[in-house]
């Protein structure tokens, strides 16, 4: 009977691995399909069957994506944007956070509920509005204009996430701290900080990919060609070049290339933050 139920169990999981690995494919065939285009050169691009390994790689699309004019000024500005973005969004969200798990004032729950509702509004209805602030700022052209929207978009999901680990950390250290004449920012600094670093790492990545991949807002702000950001000079650029498959995918593979790095670089501590009850509310 034990053997019949380990047989059993042994062909689920193999049944059940069997459709990972399909799903894993499928996700990973338009990826893998970019990759191998990038590396090839026109003459080869209409080849049927398609190759996603090419026989003659070249490199000839990725120099002149990179050559092509403000690709290089866009990159950096994205680049800019998305870690000003990731430093402020963390920052502020998880003094936010700890101020909402471990401090008791009038209005506490009222407050988070609010914050909670701005969740569940669509972003898209916000553009108009936040045009209008802009302009009156004087913001359009301008990089701060891009790094204030994107900090503010995310504080409440990030928030709400931070909010949960926080309150499921022990409070004896910080209770020793402060009888030892601590203050609460020197707490905050040195226990909650380092305890709390799968949750930050998880909220940096969240914000450093939101921040680098949005296009609408910085299309509707950034007019002037050499303050436009990636995504907006990648769409530029295929419109330019739209039977030149090779050129477009490079020039997006490039852009990928940043946030694969950044989720393998933090994979360990995003993984963490996922699955070590960060999420409870």
């Amino acid at each position: 009977m034990i053997s019949a139920n380990r047989r059993a169990s042994r062909t689920v999981n193999l049944i059940l691995l069997g459709i990972l690995c399909a799903g894993a494919v499928i996700a990973m065939t338009p990826m893998l399909f970019m990759v191998g285009t990038a590396f090839k050169a026109n003459a080869y691009l209409l080849d049927f069957p398609p190759r996603f390994i090419p026989e003659t790689p070249t490199i000839d699309n990725f120099t002149t994506a990179i050559a092509s004019r403000n690709f290089v000024g866009a990159f950096l500005n994205s680049a800019g944007v998305a870690v000003a973005t990731t430093f402020f969004v963390t920052a502020l969200s998880a003094m936010m956070a700890y101020a909402f798990a471990r401090f008791q004032f009038r209005g506490k729950q009222a407050l988070f509920y609010v914050m909670l509702g701005m969740m569940m509004v669509p972003a898209m209805t916000f553009i108009i509005p936040q045009f209008i602030v802009a302009r009156s700022l004087g913001l359009p052209n301008k990089v701060w204009g891009l790094v204030l929207v994107y900090t503010a978009g995310p504080l409440a999901f990030n928030t709400f996430l931070l909010r949960g680990f926080f309150e499921a950390l022990p409070r004896e250290l910080e209770e020793s701290a402060l009888i030892d004449g601590a203050s609460h920012f020197t707490i905050f600094r040195r226990i909650i900080i380092p305890l709390s670093t799968p949750a930050l790492s998880t909220v940096a990545v969240f914000s450093f990919l939101g921040a680098w991949d949005e296009y609408i807002w910085a299309l509707t702000v950034m007019t002037d060609p050499a303050r436009r950001t990636l995504p907006v000079a990648i769409a530029n650029f295929r419109g330019a070049h739209m039977t030149d498959w090779g050129l477009i995918f490079a020039s997006s593979l490039i852009a990928v290339v940043p946030t694969v790095t950044l989720f393998i670089a933090f994979q360990r501590y995003f993984v963490q933050g996922l699955t070590s009850g960060a999420i409870k509310g």
